[in-house]
């Protein structure tokens, strides 16, 4: 293998004697067309193009010599350092930084960025990028050839946000451009760039003072703590099939993630859409009555999540909607549920009232191509100052997991 692999992040601005060093002495030289072109390279150096660092870690491992990767910005942040360190090359590496790019677009921005996202985007699945922007009030998206700036505002559709687009950091092109997201898909956009993307008015964000742990929005408090929170936590009583009990268990079995996008078909007051958020996961929260979107959106605000309300009745309204990673459907019957079961998510889940409406919907399921699972679901609340009983909730749970096509 290589008697030496140095890494030299590279930030546009002059390079350092540590790097120029390393350099001067490097028999392989690995790196984008820019960086090959850079002064300080050797004439006599073996070149390397850098397209799939996989294969130039290879053809480094063969090498014997002093090697050196150019990258742009700091190359142990979402670079070329992971990869080149993976096991199966065998290299020991030293590293030179430099300035992230996602570092020097808060900068030029004028913004701190300790409380932002950072995502890397993929055309393989952008949408896990853009639910993170739908999700969160500042995020960071290190973009790539087919999933730029124009693709991330298409897929955010309805959802509006602020772009500032930083392309070519650190070059004699650097631009910055601030423009909603309505605007940005009308553009060609040069890569390298860095898109920061910003909005939405969380509980608290008004609030000053120093956060404790990055990527948490500042002076943004986390909410209560647990989940399946008490119909207190939402203003008062709360609708048929909000129970305590019966949201801890839709929500355990739905398991949101950041980067899922989830659909809350029937969202009623707007407490299981609530909570979902609370997980980091993007929320559309579906209903056709608009008292129960107004109260949603209260909710959401109160509590400081972001999500998207869309008026209007299932299952014509699901058509227009993005593709959900799970649903939770509140109501509707067996239409809806074959509706949501042709969008293929990971996992739907519903419940019902009465033991043929379960037999109904489990039926609607399987039918999709979901394994289905039912769980009858007692629970009594008590009043333990005097040992009575307060309320009882019986109620069938049903959970669709999809089966893989053969």
């Amino acid at each position: 293998m290589a008697d030496r692999v140095t890494v030299i992040g590279w930030d546009g601005s002059p390079l350092t004697a540590a790097a120029r060093s390393a350099l001067g002495a490097a028999t392989l030289v690995a790196g984008a067309a820019h960086h090959l072109a850079l002064p300080e390279v050797p004439p006599n150096a073996e070149r390397i193009r850098l397209g799939s660092v996989t294969l130039a870690a290879r053809r480094i491992a063969q090498h014997r010599g002093t090697a050196v990767v150019l990258a742009d910005g700091d190359p142990g942040f979402f670079g070329v350092v992971r990869t080149l360190r993976a096991p199966e090359h065998g290299l020991e590496v030293e590293v030179v930084p430099a300035v992230s790019s996602v570092a020097a677009a808060f900068a030029q921005a004028g913004m701190p960025w300790d409380d932002a996202q950072v995502v890397v985007a993929h055309s393989r699945d952008l949408r896990r990028a853009v639910n993170v922007c739908r999700a969160h009030t500042k995020v960071a998206v290190l973009t790539s050839p087919g999933a730029g700036p124009a693709e991330l505002a298409l897929l955010l559709g309805g959802v509006h946000r602020t772009f500032v687009i930083c392309e070519e950091l650190g070059t004699e092109r650097e631009q910055v451009t601030v423009l909603t997201s309505d605007k940005a898909a009308d553009h060609v956009w040069r890569d390298p760039n860095v898109v920061i993307v910003i909005g939405g008015s969380p509980a608290g964000a008004a609030a000053q003072g120093t956060g404790w742990i990055a990527g948490h929005e500042v002076g943004h408090p986390t909410g209560p703590r647990g989940w399946g929170l008490p119909a207190s936590a939402y203003g008062g009583a709360l609708g048929e099939g909000e129970s305590v009990q019966l949201r801890t268990a839709q929500l355990a079995r739905l398991g949101p993630q950041v980067g899922d996008l989830v659909w809350d078909i029937g969202a009623g007051s707007g407490a299981a859409a609530v909570e979902t958020a609370r997980f980091g996961a993007a929320v559309i929260a579906v209903d056709a009555d608009p008292e129960a979107c107004a109260r949603t959106t209260a909710l959401a605000r109160r509590h400081g999540v972001q999500l998207q309300v869309v008026r209007g009745r299932a299952p014509q309204i699901l058509e227009d909607l993005p593709e959900p990673d799970v649903i939770r459907v509140g109501g509707g019957g067996a239409d809806v549920l074959t509706a949501c079961a042709a969008r293929r998510p990971e996992r739907i889940v519903t419940h019902a009232a009465t033991r043929d409406e379960a037999e109904s919907l489990g039926r609607a399921l399987a039918d999709g191509g979901y394994e289905v699972e039912c769980a009858l679901l007692q629970s009594v609340d008590l009043d333990t100052s005097v040992w009575v009983e307060r309320e009882r909730s019986v109620v069938f749970l049903l959970s669709g997991y999809r089966v893989p096509h053969p």
